[in-house]
């Protein structure tokens, strides 16, 4: 393939990346009929079909995942060396930046990240995706999240991992309902609400079922979000982080953390992104900013000491 077929590997680089022809067609500016016929085109050329539609996503095909990685680092080094070495400006960037997070993640870390967004006088657009720690990988390989903020351990050469905050669980619940004082007893005869581990917080289900507590959950729920309104009205209990109890309690002054009876760490909060070798300026500076913008006193250290 010519030189001159550049934009080309560039559609397909962007289709892997966005698995949309409408999306890949936003994000180059261009039709949707031009990025199919570019992906006709690719097809012949490679004898292969890449991308095979599974209802509204065009999924990469084995040979598609193979040419993505040289593909992907060729134009990288093509962007760098034709956009030279100037230090980026935030104020110039208008694009796109993707950020993965829990639910509970956007109520902690949120504000604080759109915080420094704003003193950097940045003018990019944030998008915030769901993140599934089953999918968070992938999606972070493959450029659909810029950076990620989770709980989970991805123990993977392809990331790049540092801690930025310790995990301590608590009990929550409300003032009318108090708990006792902290002791093995403490949770007899109180109901529970149980919050889905998707997000990677399994601790909560883990000690359910250790303490043989799982049968007094009263609530299932996807999402932390509307927990602190239910525990205001009921006399349910929920446990959670200590720093996202504390910031439920500045929004519910009636809620109270009480201490667990038994050890209640897991492993740190860590921010995710690909390795340097496949970030962009932006996601450099990106990742920066998220990491100042999050890390507790106790994880602020050097940026890359953590590797994954």
């Amino acid at each position: 393939m010519s030189t001159a077929d550049l934009n080309q590997l560039r559609t397909f680089v962007v289709l892997y990346e966005l698995r949309s022809l409408t999306a890949t067609a936003d994000q180059l500016h261009v039709t949707q009929p031009t990025v199919s016929y570019t992906l006709s085109r690719l097809r012949r050329h490679f004898e292969d079909d890449l991308f095979r539609r599974e209802g509204h996503v065009m999924v990469p095909t084995a040979r598609a995942t193979q040419l993505f990685g040289p593909l992907h680092e060729a134009l990288k080094q093509i962007d760098a060396t034709v956009g030279g070495s100037d230090a980026f400006d935030p104020g110039s960037f208008s694009g796109q930046l993707s950020l993965g997070l829990t639910s509970i993640g956007e109520q902690t870390f949120l504000p604080p990240i759109m915080a420094a967004l704003e003193s950097e006088a940045a003018t990019a657009h944030l998008r915030v995706e769901r993140l599934d720690a089953d999918q968070v990988e992938e999606e972070l390989v493959r450029g659909a999240v810029d950076v990620a903020i989770t709980v989970s351990v991805m123990s993977t050469p392809r990331l790049w991992r540092t801690p930025v905050r310790t995990v301590e669980y608590v009990a929550l619940s409300s003032a009318a309902a108090p708990l006792p004082p902290t002791a093995p007893d403490m949770f007899a005869d109180r109901r529970f609400v149980q919050v889905s581990t998707r997000g990677g917080h399994v601790f909560p289900l883990q000690a359910l079922v250790e303490h043989d507590l799982a049968h007094q959950v009263a609530l299932t729920v996807e999402e932390y979000a509307t927990v602190p309104a239910v525990l205001v009205a009921t006399d349910l209990v929920v446990m959670l982080p200590r720093h996202v109890a504390e910031v439920f309690c500045g929004w519910f002054p009636a809620l109270r953390i009480a201490e667990l009876p038994w050890p209640g760490h897991s492993s740190p909060v860590a921010l995710y992104t690909r390795w340097e070798a496949g970030l962009s300026p932006i996601q450099h500076w990106f990742r920066s900013l998220v990491h100042s913008a999050v890390t507790s006193d106790e994880y602020r250290e050097a940026l890359g000491d953590q590797p994954a």
